[in-house]
């Protein structure tokens, strides 16, 4: 991997603002998405998880590698090439950094495939789980199946020759289709000798088949293989020479002008065309023809390039719901139940608790039922006003939505900021939109231009003669499936000062006017990176007069190059900087004389590591949580919020919890200078996850 972001004594320039298109700078960046997924697929061959998780990995490398081509790579195309030809930079071209990519992906995606079909597919039979292709079928599971595909398959699926008439078919962003090759005449005497099956998407990927037909275990067919093998029923008459399956990935960006007048009827127009983008990617079995590999490369418009020819099911994403089919717990990460704190179960009076001391949650160790308690109960309690609440990646239906659809239906005045453009879950959130609007609740998008990406919860309560202020925030998303998966810390507070920062964030969000000053909340894009700098700064002129200084910053990605250049020169300064990076990383650690003082490490294990946490040891307060990676769009181009742990006992614990990250020597990998990550193998018997599931969760 190339191109480390270098100290400004090193740049051409002293301009601070690192220049984005930089050639090495991209390259580094964009490699550093691959290497992340690189970790992921390590982990399938790592006997310390359970089997069907080591599938589950395999499968999330899968889906990470889906969207790196439909957002990334699609961007690179579409963008890069222009940038680089009109500013006129040297180095790595465009064309050169996709070159790259693609070399690297198509020798991860053969080893993905070899590792599934030489490793898993092998171990999960032993098990007796089997995947069964045609030729493993006995008479009476190819029956079973032939009826499967008259009632459920033939009904719904819709053939299409190629002719003049029926042109190559628009087929949907990483849909399942097969390419037929035919001989014969049809019914109106059309011999074009091609055919398109788009596989419905209403059909599950993954067949199971029921219990008298799995010889005591678990057997499972991929619709690709039904159709295979009865092709020839939807062509009656003709021969079929050859059936192949294929997937096209389009671009999936949604590209939206910022002068809209209805942000959300845009983006219900946007939405359909994400379906249909320009292609990025092809995958086909590596059994096909080279002449139709050919045919579909220039129906797609795409080069050898972004070719990828697979041994198995091209849509392996779709292999996850083995995990729903398969009842096999010991193959499974044992069941965990996350732990409850006194004072915030649903018998507890939660306000009461809350206004008592501030509490601080790490899920999923410990319960999100807390925070969805908190809305229920402000909902019902009749003492309540007011409820403001920010909702990135929320569930329409998700017990959060629910609470607050009360509490508007209860008469309080509820004002929910929905960002409409969080990737992916676009659709989900214009429906939750309106069956808040529908209840009565204030709905605003926020602010065009600036995604909202802070965790903020707001409650106004009527006590006695006065009003008082009770807050959630959190570093990861009000959503009760990702609480249970990913690790995020939630603070609940009635500290009033930073409820009245909090309300001012509501104010730029739901209003106009200028930024007004936060007492103790980090706000981005206004003071967050430049607060960020200046702490890193003060660290460094700590160092400098001889005192211990030393920094910890825990996140999801680190590519902002003014943060970066920071933490070179508080290097040089002698400040120990430890760095917990899950991602993407553009700094590179371990430089003599520039970043000798700084180590990098990932953690990956069980739970996807989504918390944000800053250190800064001769700060006060030293430590905040915040919603914000340290990337270019999170600090320059969202809504953000920092929150400062102040109390001693909870920063004692957070301490504590990321000393454990720090001193984990197995779910964690190192990097070098060079940029490669090595894995930690120590002494240890259990990584940090393994030790607060043990600590905190039940």
């Amino acid at each position: 991997m190339e191109g480390p972001l270098m100290p400004e004594s090193q740049l051409e320039s002293d301009d601070q603002a690192f220049d984005l298109n930089n050639p090495e700078y991209y390259i580094n960046r964009e490699l550093s998405h691959l290497a992340f997924n690189q970790r992921v697929l390590a982990q399938v061959l790592d006997e310390d998880h359970p089997l069907l998780e080591r599938l589950r990995f395999l499968l999330i490398f899968s889906s990470n590698l889906d969207e790196f081509f439909e957002i990334r790579v699609a961007n690179l195309k579409k963008d890069l090439l222009m940038q680089r030809e009109t500013s006129g930079m040297d180095g790595m071209h465009a064309s050169e950094v996709l070159s790259k990519i693609s070399q690297i992906c198509h020798e991860t995606i053969a080893h993905q495939y070899e590792t599934l079909n030489t490793i898993l597919l092998p171990a999960l039979e032993a098990e007796n789980i089997l995947f069964l292709a045609r030729d493993m079928w006995t008479p009476e599971q190819e029956l079973w199946v032939k009826r499967f595909i008259k009632k459920e398959v033939l009904p719904v699926i819709s053939p299409i020759g190629l002719d003049p008439a029926h042109p190559f078919p628009r087929l949907v962003n990483k849909s399942l289709n097969f390419i037929v090759s035919l001989e014969g005449k049809d019914a109106f005497g059309r011999d074009t000798g091609l055919a398109i099956i788009p596989a419905p998407r209403s059909l599950p990927r993954l067949v199971q088949l029921p219990e008298e037909l799995s010889d005591g275990g678990d057997r499972l067919i991929f619709l690709s293989s039904m159709i295979h093998a009865h092709a020839h029923r939807l062509f009656p008459g003709m021969k079929v020479k050859g059936c192949y399956q294929f997937r096209i990935t389009r671009n999936a960006d949604l590209d939206l002008d910022e002068g809209v007048e209805d942000l959300a009827r845009a983006l219900r127009g946007e939405l359909h065309t994400r379906r249909f983008g320009r292609a990025v990617r092809l995958e086909v079995a590596d059994n096909c023809p080279e002449p139709l590999v050919n045919f579909l490369l220039s129906e797609a418009g795409l080069t050898e390039d972004d070719l990828y020819q697979v041994n198995g099911p091209v849509n392996l994403t779709r292999m996850m719901g083995v995990m729903d089919k398969v009842d096999r717990p010991e193959l499974k990460y044992p069941r965990m139940t996350p732990s409850i704190p006194k004072g915030l179960t649903q018998k507890d009076n939660i306000f009461d608790s809350i206004s008592k001391k501030d509490y601080l949650l790490y899920h999923p160790f410990e319960s999100f039922a807390p925070v969805v308690e908190l809305i229920h109960q402000a909902a019902k309690d009749p003492n309540v006003v007011a409820i403001k609440q920010t909702l990135y990646r929320t569930g329409t239906h998700s017990p959060v939505a629910t609470a607050l659809i009360e509490a508007a239906r209860n008469g309080k005045e509820v004002t929910a900021v929905i960002e409409l453009r969080a990737r992916f879950d676009e659709e989900d959130n214009l429906e939750l939109a309106s069956r808040l609007q529908e209840a009565g609740a204030l709905v605003v998008y926020g602010v065009v231009g600036y995604k909202t990406h802070a965790k903020m919860l707001l409650i106004v309560r009527r006590e006695g003669k006065k009003l008082v202020r009770y807050i959630h925030m959190g570093t990861g998303n009000y959503h009760s499936g990702t609480t249970r998966v990913y690790t995020d810390y939630s603070l609940l507070s009635s500290d009033q000062v930073i409820a009245e920062d909090v309300h001012r964030v509501f104010h730029q969000l739901t209003g106009m006017g200028k930024t007004e000053k936060m007492e103790k909340v980090l706000n981005a894009p206004f003071n967050l990176k430049q607060k960020l700098i200046e702490l890193i700064e003060a660290e460094a002129t700590a160092a400098k007069g001889e005192c211990d200084a030393h920094i910890v910053i825990k996140t999801n990605g680190l590519s902002e190059p003014s943060i970066i250049q920071a933490l070179y020169r508080a290097s040089q300064a002698g400040v120990k900087i430890d760095l917990i990076v899950r991602g993407i990383c553009c700094l590179r650690p371990g430089i003599p004389g520039v970043s000798e003082t700084i180590r990098v490490r990932s953690v990956i294990g069980r739970f996807l590591e989504h918390s944000r946490v800053y250190y800064f040891k001769n700060a006060e307060p030293a430590l905040y949580c915040a919603s914000a990676d340290m990337m270019e769009r999170n600090l320059n181009r969202r809504v953000e919020t920092g929150f400062p742990i102040e109390t001693t006992v909870l920063e004692k614990r957070l301490l504590h919890e990321l000393d454990l990250y720090l001193e984990d020597d197995w779910q964690s990998w190192s990097l070098d200078t060079g940029g490669t990550y090595s894995r930690n193998r120590g002494d240890s018997e259990a990584g940090v996850q393994t030790q607060l599931l043990s600590h905190l969760a039940q």
